[in-house]
């Protein structure tokens, strides 16, 4: 019987590749950075060739790094940054143009436009998601409309669309030479093309975003076998499964029982509470979301709430101010301070997401005196974090009527323990962080090991889960609040700062 489950981790700052155990235990890894592309205020680009790239190089440097070979691998998973779009021809593999990242704001002036009738929430019911520079859709309308003879070669049939994951799948399994093109529900409801009722492309929402329905893959469910990979040293194994960066999270915690939720810190924070087969329409400003579909089972709907910049404030600290050298070094310098000296941080890098929803917000540093030092940024970067995590639970419990009592974490940021004591403490919940911190990965690699039959169902997976730390609340109420009201404060002041 094969030994082992992979899982292809294509995220917004890197690219890495982790081989698994049957308990869920990381036995090789590989990962790699790629450039950052800022064009312009706002605008954010990758070179998905650059990333394809790293794809392949990853995949071989962590399975020769065991002598790893197709014989044991059960299978592969892909997980993905969503949203971030690529538009390729189909006859010579290359994109037409970079991939637009979902943290890009350019394509404001067509939210403008289709808000005006019938305002940003006019596609949320059948989306679960507003009129924002966020999903897909309008990305790909943008690709159309800018670059030159995209528009006509799309309506010949000559150019594809993809989110990363279907942009690495159909590579992977051949690319101009036979690849398939496909995606999944957790990614395909991410475009804002998709119905939530059909899970299928919505030819009401293709005509008002003008994006030819041929172009589009496939949507798929979130486990099942796509076909293999015909490239790397793994060629051969199957890819089996597919999920969106935050939905595989939502599956590498077990997060499988309606009102279970997992908050994931990575270069933006994504809280994701299971709602069952059922979605939820938010009111509070949270987005309806699929949540995974195993083969032919019914998809699993959630509530997201999605901020756009934590993980890559501490990164701005590092390369734009230079005040520490890495990234895991903000825990020293906060650690100078005994609190934040009145300073609060609103990271509005490219507007305010969930509750808010502004896209003409920006950042601020709010409550500077002379007293204020490094330390103090340093601080209220990372408390920035869990404040705007407690405005995204509170959302949650209004739409949901469920009081969460604990809140699971992951992501890169979780081995900040002053950060999280600060986000049990802000949130007076308890906090706690698995023993396997990489769920992201790990929920691909479930995916797809449930495809094919490696774990049995998901008892074999929640049997796997465990608590590595737990942090509980120490701070006074009225510390508290008032933490919080002047948090509150400092967010209005980066309100409507683009005209």
């Amino acid at each position: 019987m094969t030994a082992y489950i992979g899982a292809l981790d294509q995220g917004t700052t890197s690219t890495r590749f982790m081989v698994f155990d049957r308990l869920g235990r990381v036995v090789s890894m590989a990962q790699k950075e790629h450039e950052q592309i800022y064009p312009h205020p706002g605008w954010v680009e990758h070179d998905a060739l650059e990333i394809w790239r790293r794809t392949l190089e990853v995949i071989d440097e962590a399975s020769d790094a065991r002598g790893l070979r197709p014989k044991d691998f059960a299978a592969i998973g892909i997980t993905n940054q969503r949203e971030t779009t690529v538009v390729w021809n189909k006859e010579t593999g290359l994109p037409i143009y970079n991939a637009l990242v979902w943290q890009d704001t350019r394509v404001a002036d067509y939210v403008t436009r289709l808000a005006a009738d019938g305002g940003k929430d006019r596609f949320r019911a059948k989306t679960g998601l507003p009129l924002t520079t966020y999903f897909s859709g309008l990305k790909i309308r943008w690709l159309l409309d800018n670059v030159k003879g995209a528009r006509a070669d799309a309506e010949a049939g000559k150019l594809l669309f993809g989110n990363m994951d279907a942009y690495l799948m159909w590579n992977l399994t051949g690319g101009a030479n036979g690849g398939i093109h496909v995606t999944d529900v957790t990614n395909a409801s991410r475009t804002q093309l998709m119905g939530l009722a059909t899970l299928d492309w919505d030819e009401e929402l293709l005509r008002e975003f003008e994006i030819p329905r041929a172009m589009l893959p496939e949507i798929r469910s979130s486990s099942e076998v796509y076909g293999e990979m015909t490239r790397t040293h793994l060629a051969g194994v199957p890819i089996a499964g597919i999920l969106g960066d935050q939905h595989a999270a939502l599956v590498g915690q077990t997060c499988f029982k309606a009102g279970e939720a997992k908050n994931t810190y990575g270069t933006g924070c994504f809280l994701l509470l299971n709602t069952g087969e059922t979605p939820v329409q938010s009111q509070h400003g949270l987005l309806t979301t699929v949540g995974y579909k195993f083969g032919k089972q019914p998809a699993v709907f959630a509530l997201e709430g999605s901020i756009a910049i934590t993980g890559a404030l501490v990164q701005w600290i590092r390369d734009n101010l230079g005040l520490i050298n890495k990234s895991e070094e903000i825990e020293l310098l906060s650690n100078t301070v005994k609190d934040n000296g009145g300073v609060y941080f609103v990271p509005a890098f490219s507007g305010l997401y969930a509750p808010y929803w502004k896209d003409s917000a920006r950042g601020v540093i709010t409550g500077l005196t002379r007293y204020a030092n490094k330390g103090h940024i340093a601080r209220a970067a990372l408390e920035a974090t869990a404040y705007q995590t407690r405005e995204v639970v509170e959302a949650m419990e209004a739409d949901s009527g469920i009081s969460l009592e604990q809140l699971r974490t992951d992501g890169g940021m979780v081995a900040n323990d002053l950060l999280m004591q600060f986000q049990a403490d802000i949130l007076d919940r308890t906090v706690v962080r698995p023993l396997i911190k990489e769920t992201t990965a790990l929920g691909a690699a479930y995916a797809a090991g449930l495809a094919v039959e490696f774990y049995k169902d998901t008892d074999d997976l929640i049997a796997n889960w465990s608590i590595d730390r737990t942090w509980r609340p120490q701070m006074e109420d009225a510390q508290r609040d008032e933490h919080y009201r002047q948090w509150k404060k400092a967010v209005t002041r980066s309100f409507d700062w683009v005209d």
